[in-house]
């Protein structure tokens, strides 16, 4: 296979044992890690993450990258800066003991309550990445930046903070699902793609299609979307010989308040989700 497989096994188990169990089934041995028993990796305390490593080593599982909490959905423009710089300060160091190079944030969501201009919005984000940016080049992480939330969500915008930043710390990470659940259109996520494909660092594999009940696009199966074929042929044609980070959102979905239940669901779901996956990568041309 071209592609190196992960994902973000929190959407099939709360627990790390359950989420190392899952990546077994699955075949595979990579992990992105985000919420353990509810809380994210990058909050835990030396002593927590000290027990988290040791137990990944001995299941050899690789960690690929820390879903982290800088500029997400939760933190908008207007949250306290110092909370980011102390994230970045703490995980970094896990993250070169672990060989662990992407820590994902977003880029600030402007104000619900008292927004910024567009002009002011960008001075603020762009002098916030750059400070992060800095630490990030000196501890030698790479900030990768999804197409989620904050003022790169859309591609002009992540050009633009491209552009600004100046920094090779600052990459993107590619959703292949999340422009096409913003704008209800799939052909929203490959114009994204077409637009930023010269940046992709990483890529997290997440497929929608139109809810038959609504005008809405709603979660799906990686083979149920076709834009995902378009740009994993289109990535592996390009030589990308990365991971495939998968984030399915159809059981559980963080952001949206959506956890794992205990009735094993989700875990079928994210098993169906690999299978599915590494089929489609196989039928590739």
């Amino acid at each position: 296979m071209p592609f190196q497989f992960t994902g973000f096994a929190d959407e099939a188990e709360k627990c790390l044992e359950g989420q190392i169990s899952t990546l077994k089934e699955s075949g595979w041995s990579a992990i992105e890690l985000r919420l353990l028993d509810g809380r994210n990796v990058c909050d835990q305390s030396d002593d927590d993450w000290a027990r988290t490593w040791e137990k990944l080593q001995a299941e050899g599982i690789q960690i690929v990258g820390f879903g982290g909490q800088i500029g997400n959905w939760a933190r908008p423009i207007t949250s306290e800066f110092h909370i980011d710089i102390e994230e970045l300060k703490r995980v970094a160091p896990r993250m070169r003991a672990a060989g662990t190079k992407f820590l994902r944030i977003m880029s600030y969501p402007n104000s619900q309550d008292h927004p910024f201009t567009r002009a002011e919005w960008k001075e603020e984000v762009v002098s916030r990445l750059k400070e992060l940016a800095t630490i990030a080049e000196g501890e030698g992480v790479i900030l990768a930046h999804e197409n989620c939330s904050g003022y790169g969500a859309d591609a002009a915008g992540y050009l633009e903070l491209v552009e600004a930043v100046n920094s090779p710390a600052l990459q993107l990470i590619l959703d292949t699902g999340n422009n096409s659940l913003h704008e209800n259109s799939n052909e929203a996520t490959w114009e994204f793609y077409q637009a930023c494909r010269e940046q992709v660092t990483h890529v997290h594999i997440k497929s929608a299609k139109k809810d038959p009940n609504s005008d809405n696009w709603i979660t799906c199966h990686v083979d149920e979307d076709p834009v995902q074929r378009r740009i994993l042929q289109d990535l592996k044609d390009r030589g990308y010989d990365g991971w495939l980070s998968i984030e399915p959102h159809i059981k559980a979905a963080v952001h949206a308040g959506q956890d794992v239940d205990d009735s094993g669901e989700a875990r079928e779901v994210w098993v169906e989700y690999t299978r599915r996956l590494e089929a489609l990568v196989n039928s590739l041309t």
